[in-house]
């Protein structure tokens, strides 16, 4: 159940799914709940953690307003998921090491992309009216090369198993430049000729129009640069394995967006960054650490969360924390049972399992939120 922060003037109610806010996640809450244009009320998810601009794990609404730097810069990220039911067992280590060295080889992961041209995007994305000349030179010179690509950070391609011995695949990326480069131009906008302290754009100006329309364009980049990830990891797996995915089992979510949706009555833009929207009865996932379990989880609908839940562990340390406290052998120890590019521990430990939350809390935490359907326990990890 959440808890409601005491009352500010001047502040939307905020209710907090978290059991412990970390440093600096209230300020931030307050400052986005404060806002003139924020409606009804601010939602966290127990993921919440500090970032740029508001807190990751956090959801709000408005009437007729959005918000560029409320959403992220890796506009429409998400998490997929596909399901190979085996007849033979699970694939032995060998063969894991064999298929992460076949992904890392067709994949291009961190800051690697596609050379010369890159690879043909799909017709429908070839030439989207993007809002000014720079974005269309911006989208032209960085989408062909992008497509198919993991990018850093926390993405990933994982391959779990479920209590009842089948091989999941997991997919974690989002835009990547071309998402990039939209934020970047709205977010310049809006602290131009916004309004508010976390600057916001009227969508029945032209500014406003535009940056929604942009932003929707840059989701339909993440979802195609994770399905063509997906072809190549799934003709991988596909021949290793002997088997081909469920195709029913597929399930997609993404996590930085504002979407128009109905809540108590009337049409609201919903803006959630870090966070997942799902239906009643709807399936998302929820990814932990590199090294502990995800989630294959059941959306509960509830109206106080904006019909929204976590979407992953959420951080409790940052990446320059994570460097100076967690040693290189203290990774490969919690990894072991796990395959994974062992030359990169160095670099890795900022994915370290001890940089997250337990998974397990976070889903207590939201137990009114979700239902977990099954439980994904990694087996390998490629990282980005």
């Amino acid at each position: 159940m959440p808890r409601l922060l005491p009352p500010a003037p001047g502040c939307r109610p905020i209710l907090v799914w978290a059991r412990a806010l970390p440093p600096g996640a209230e300020k931030q809450l307050r400052h986005i709940a404060s806002q003139p244009y924020v409606v009804e009320h601010v939602a966290a998810m127990p993921d919440l953690h500090v970032a740029s601009g508001i807190a990751v794990g956090t959801v709000f609404a408005t009437e007729h307003h959005v918000v560029p730097g409320a959403l992220g810069g890796d506009l429409g990220c998400g998490v997929s998921a596909w399901r190979f039911p085996l007849t033979s067992g699970l694939p032995g280590r060998d063969v894991l090491e064999r298929v992460l060295s076949q992904l890392a080889e067709r994949i291009p992961v961190g800051d690697a992309v596609h050379r010369g041209r890159g690879l043909p995007l799909p017709p429908a994305l070839e030439s989207p009216p993007l809002s000014t000349q720079k974005l269309r030179h911006a989208w032209e010179r960085l989408a062909p090369r992008h497509l198919a690509t993991l990018g850093g950070g926390n993405h990933f391609l994982e391959l779990d198993r479920d209590a009842d011995g089948a091989l999941w695949l997991l997919l974690h990326t989002g835009s990547r430049g071309v998402g990039a480069a939209i934020a970047d131009h709205h977010g310049r906008v809006a602290r131009a000729l916004g309004e508010g302290g976390l600057p916001a754009l009227d969508i029945h100006t032209a500014e406003g129009a535009a940056c929604l329309a942009d932003t929707q364009w840059a989701c339909r980049f993440a979802l195609a640069n994770r399905e063509a990830i997906a072809a190549r990891a799934l003709d991988v797996l596909e021949e290793a394995l002997g088997v081909a995915a469920d195709p029913t089992s597929v399930v997609d979510v993404h996590h930085n967006h504002v979407a128009q949706e109905e809540h108590g009555g009337r049409l609201l833009w919903v803006h959630r960054k870090g966070a997942v929207g799902l239906q009643s009865g709807q399936r998302g996932l929820i990814p932990g650490s590199m090294g502990t379990a995800s989630y294959v989880a059941e959306g509960r609908g509830e109206p106080r969360a904006f019909r929204s839940c976590s979407h992953g562990a959420g951080r409790v340390l940052t990446r320059a924390e994570a460097r100076a406290r967690i040693r290189p052998a203290a990774l490969e120890h919690v990894l072991r049972r796990v395959v994974y590019d062992k030359g990169r521990a160095a670099a890795l430990v900022e994915e370290a399992p001890a940089a997250y939350r337990d998974i397990t809390e976070v889903l207590e935490d939201e137990a009114d939120l979700v239902r977990p359907l099954l439980r994904l326990t990694p087996l390998a990890v490629l990282k980005g």
